[in-house]
């Protein structure tokens, strides 16, 4: 058993609660929040011994790995205060909301040796593991173009007070939203190392943006184009996505399902000439717990194994989570006017 300690019961920090209390290799020894409305709750409804400060919480349960789930501006020194106490942990996204600060605590993991994982949890979905898959397999030829795109209703009226509205809190479309497309391109094609003609775009929000597009440049060489708008109500919730263009076809991937175009047939499992579509359903692999969708339960096994075997793994770890940051610098410093 690896006994677990939440920091932060929000939306996020809720899910993690869910999955972790029913985790067959878990003991859950503390969970800390600084409402007292949320942990009179749970020390009412529950067994979980709850706390107001994390300090006092990491003293007295002594957890072998930590989930931070609290706004991004805490992080930094949330996350450097338990690696130096020797602890895993798994941190939501976006990782920091410096660069450096990213670069530095990632470091600093590795130095210790401590397992580190951050919560981009498209990685563990079955449509976004294929996609990787016949990337990397260079199926569709010479890559010469890719979208990346997300939109969902978040933001639809004028609001203020809470952290989406403050870019202090990690507020924003570019931080909270685009940033999973941003670490998807990073992981399944390259790096991005330039911005081009970013716009930030504020529809609703006076302080933050609610809409990104911006021309991106990868490691490889390849270019393509970033959209993402929060305040888009056509659509029902988030929807991610990413198409790639190449000379021998072109794949078209969100989260419910994978379409691949073959100019011809390829040798690869049951591939065929023509369109081929899968859905999440038939590539998803199974978990013991589900809440909201398998990803989230597989990257916490995922986590939990890790720590379990104390080996350093590389699926969303602090090193590509870094690499997300820095893209999410650049795509703001290029801003056109």
């Amino acid at each position: 058993m690896v006994k677990v300690a939440l920091i932060g019961a929000g939306k996020m920090g809720i899910s993690h609660l869910s999955i972790l209390g029913t985790h067959s290799n878990v003991e859950l020894v503390g969970v800390c929040d600084i409402s007292s409305l949320v942990t009179d709750f749970l020390s009412k409804f529950s067994a979980y011994p709850c706390f107001s400060d994390y300090h006092k919480m990491i003293e007295k349960t002594k957890p072998e790995a930590v989930f931070v789930a609290v706004p991004t501006r805490q992080h930094y020194d949330i996350i450097k205060f338990l690696l130096e106490k020797n602890i895993h942990v798994f941190a939501e996204k976006p990782f920091t909301l410096k660069p450096e600060h990213s670069y530095e605590l990632k470091q600093l993991a590795q130095s210790k040796c401590l397992v580190n994982q951050v919560g981009y949890h498209n990685k563990f979905m079955g449509t976004f593991k294929e996609l990787k898959e016949l990337v990397n397999q260079n199926l569709i030829g010479d890559l010469y173009h890719f979208t990346g795109e997300a939109y969902g209703p978040v933001i639809t009226k004028k609001k203020t007070g809470d952290w989406r509205s403050s870019p202090k809190e990690g507020g924003g479309c570019l931080l909270d939203y685009a940033s999973h497309v941003i670490d998807l391109i990073n992981d399944t094609l390259s790096p991005i190392v330039k911005a081009r003609g970013t716009v930030l775009k504020s529809i609703y929000s006076e302080h933050v943006d609610d809409a990104v597009y911006s021309i991106l440049e990868l490691e490889s060489g390849l270019s393509g184009i970033l959209s993402v708008n929060w305040s888009e109500e056509t659509y029902r919730k988030m929807s991610t996505s990413i198409s790639i263009f190449g000379t021998k076809g072109k794949i078209i991937c969100d989260a419910t399902e994978l379409k691949v175009y073959f100019k011809k047939a390829p040798n690869f499992k049951n591939y065929t000439k023509g369109w081929n579509v899968k859905s999440v359903v038939s590539l998803e692999e199974p978990v013991d717990f589900y809440l909201r969708g398998e990803e989230y339960s597989a990257q916490v096994d995922y986590f939990i194994d890790a720590v379990q075997h104390k080996e350093l793994r590389p699926v969303n770890n602090f090193e590509s989570a870094s690499k997300t940051d820095q893209a999410i610098y650049l795509i703001r410093q290029n801003q056109l006017g």
